[in-house]
C-alpha cells in the first residue's frame, strides 16, 4: 500500500517536515513495508520554503539582505527540483519574526530585504518564481521592494523622496526607467490567502498595521501614506490598487507585486500542491495523513490541509487529519473533509505534553490510527 504524508506544520514546535517524519514513524511501525511518501506542505505563510525545497528535492541559496531595519543578515531563497522555479518567502528577509517586540517599527521597517532576494535570484538566472508573503514585520506597500529593484519614487522638483513610509506624502511622480529589466521576463505567483485591498478600513494598515506596530492613533495617517502611493500609481499607469484583492497583503507588498512585477495571486496552497505534484503521487495510494498545529472551522477556508483532502477527493483518496488539537465544537464540520479527525490533545494528553514531546505523540498517535482503523497493506 501507498500512503501519502502531506502535513503542515505545527507551528512553534515542529517544522511540516518534521511532522511528516514523525506520521511516517508511526505508519512504518504498523508495517514497514508501506511505501510511504513525504510531500509536506504549506498554505502560502511561513514553512512555504521549507516545504517546497523538501517536497522537491530542492536546494537552498543563501544571501545577504538587509532586514526590516536595514540591519545586515543572511537569508537564504530555494530553488525547486525543477532547478527553474525560485521560491522567496518573504519572512526571510523582511519578516515579524526578525524583530524583537520593542524594535517594531511601521515608519522604518522596509521591504528592501526581499527586494534584494529577488534580485540575487535574477542575477542567479531565475525567471519563475513562487513569492510567499507571509509574516512580514512592513506597511510600507513594497516600495523597499521595488527600491531594491531599481525604482525610484520622486518628489515634485524631481528628487528622490526620504527613506520612510511618512515619505510617500511627497510622492508625485513615479520613474521606473531604472527598474530592473529583467523583471519583464519573470513571471511571479504569489502564494497567499489574504484578500484585503490595499487601503481604507479593510486594508493594509487597519487590519495588519497594529501587529506590526501601528498604535490605533496612526492607523489612519499610515493609511493615508499608501493611499498617495496608490493615487500616484492610477494616475500615471491606470492600475487601481485601492481596492484591488489581495493588494494588502504584506503591508501593500501585494499590490506592489501586482503592479510593478505583473504578479497573479494564487492560495497559497494549492502553489505548494501544484508544486510538489501532489494529485500525481495521490493516485493509487491507501490515504493520505495531513495535519496542523490547531484545526478548527478556519481550516475549512484555504488551510493546508483542507486543501489537500479536497485533493485526495478528486483522487477518491480518503483523508486522514491528525493535528495538534482540534477545536471539538468543529469536529463534525471537519469530518466532512477527513475520514478520520483526531489530535494529539486528548484526556490523556496535556496540551503542555503534546508541546514538550510533538514527534514522540505525532509517531504514537499516526500508529494508533492506523492499528485502530484497520488499514494494512491489503486494504
Amino acid at each position: 500500500m501507498k500512503v501519502v504524508i502531506s502535513p503542515d506544520s505545527y507551528k512553534g514546535t515542529l517544522s511540516a517536515f518534521e511532522v511528516a517524519k514523525a506520521m511516517q514513524a508511526g505508519i512504518l511501525a504498523v508495517d514497514p513495508s508501506i511505501d510511504t511518501i513525504i510531500l509536506p506542505v504549506a498554505d502560502g505563510g511561513e514553512g512555504t520554503l521549507e516545504s517546497l525545497v523538501a517536497s522537491t528535492n530542492g536546494r537552498y541559496i543563501s544571501h545577504h539582505v538587509l532586514d526590516p531595519l536595514g540591519r545586515v543578515i543572511e537569508a537564504k531563497y530555494g530553488v525547486l527540483g525543477d532547478n527553474e522555479t525560485c521560491v522567496i518567502e518573504m519572512a526571510q528577509a523582511s519578516g515579524i519574526m526578525l524583530l524583537q517586540e520593542k524594535e517594531k517599527n511601521p515608519e522604518l521597517a522596509s521591504t528592501y530585504g526581499t527586494g534584494q532576494l529577488i534580485k540575487a535570484a535574477l542575477d542567479k538566472g531565475f525567471r519563475k518564481f513562487i513569492i510567499g508573503i507571509g509574516g512580514s514585520a512592513t506597511n510600507d506597500a513594497g516600495i523597499g521592494m521595488l527600491k531594491a529593484l531599481g525604482l525610484q519614487l520622486k518628489k515634485e522638483d524631481g528628487t528622490l523622496i526620504a527613506e520612510g513610509v511618512s515619505a510617500l506624502l511627497d510622492l508625485a511622480s513615479i520613474d521606473t526607467r531604472q527598474l530592473d529589466p529583467r523583471l519583464a521576463e519573470a513571471t511571479f505567483n504569489i502564494a497567499c490567502d489574504v484578500d484585503n485591498p490595499l487601503i481604507g478600513e479593510r486594508g493594509a494598515t487597519a487590519i495588519f498595521g497594529p501587529q506590526k506596530g501601528v498604535k490605533e492613533h496612526q492607523i489612519a495617517y499610515f493609511d493615508n501614506c499608501i493611499k498617495q502611493f496608490a493615487d500616484i500609481i492610477e494616475k500615471q499607469f491606470d492600475i487601481r490598487l485601492h481596492d484591488c484583492k489581495g493588494a494588502g497583503a504584506a503591508g501593500g507588498t501585494g499590490g506592489a507585486l501586482i503592479a510593478f512585477l505583473n504578479g497573479s495571486f494564487h492560495a497559497g496552497i494549492d502553489i505548494v500542491m501544484d508544486a510538489v505534484q501532489l494529485k500525481k503521487h495521490l493516485k493509487g495510494a491507501g490515504f493520505v495523513m495531513t495535519g496542523e498545529g490547531q484545526s478548527d472551522r478556519q481550516t475549512l477556508h484555504g488551510k493546508a490541509p483542507i486543501g489537500v483532502a479536497k485533493a485526495a477527493t478528486s483522487a477518491n483518496v480518503q483523508a486522514i487529519l491528525l493535528s495538534g488539537a482540534i477545536e471539538e465544537n468543529d469536529r463534525s464540520a471537519l469530518l466532512k473533509y477527513f475520514t478520520v479527525v483526531e489530535s494529539l490533545v486528548d484526556e490523556n494528553i496535556s496540551v503542555q505534553q503534546a508541546m514538550q514531546e510533538p514527534y514522540y505523540f505525532i509517531r504514537i498517535k499516526a500508529q494508533r490510527i492506523l492499528e485502530s482503523y484497520g488499514w494494512n497493506n491489503d486494504r
